[in-house]
C-alpha cells in the first residue's frame, strides 16, 4: 500500500458526504493492474497521480460503483488527459480502509468531451 495524496473533502463530497479520511492510497495490485492494462499511461499516471487527486479538473459519476468517481486532470500527455478511478472510503467500509485508486489511464480530448456531454458531471474546476 502506497500513499499517493490527500483529497480535498469539500471537493470530493460530490461523490458522497460520508468521507472517513482524506488519505488516498494505491495497492501493489492496482499498480500492477495499471502496468498490465494501461502500459502507455503507467509512467505518467504514477508521476502525476497526486496532482490529479489533489487538483482535479472534473469528477464524473461512476454510476456502476458506489462511492466511486472518475477523476480527470487535463494534462498534455501526447495530447491526452489523465483519468483515474477513485473509490472514496465511507463509514460502511472496514475500519482502517482508505480512499483508493482503482485504475488510471489516458483519455483523449474527444473522449473527455463525450463524457462531459453524456455523463453526470459531479464537479468542474472553476
Amino acid at each position: 500500500m502506497h500513499v499517493v495524496g490527500k483529497i480535498d473533502q469539500e471537493i470530493y463530497q460530490c461523490i458522497t458526504n460520508d468521507i472517513v479520511t482524506d488519505e488516498v492510497i494505491i495497492t501493489d495490485n492496482q499498480i500492477q493492474h495499471i502496468l498490465d492494462r494501461h502500459p502507455d499511461a503507467y509512467e505518467t499516471a504514477m508521476k502525476e497521480m497526486r496532482t490529479a487527486i489533489e487538483s482535479p479538473d472534473y469528477i464524473i459519476a461512476d454510476d456502476k460503483h458506489d462511492n466511486t468517481g472518475l477523476v480527470i486532470k487535463k494534462f498534455k500527455m501526447k495530447g491526452d488527459n489523465l483519468q483515474l478511478v477513485l473509490r472514496v472510503c465511507t463509514h460502511k467500509d472496514e475500519p482502517g480502509y482508505k480512499n483508493s485508486v482503482i485504475s488510471c489511464w489516458e483519455i483523449s480530448e474527444k473522449r473527455l468531451e463525450n463524457y462531459l456531454k453524456n455523463k453526470r458531471v459531479l464537479y468542474k474546476k472553476e
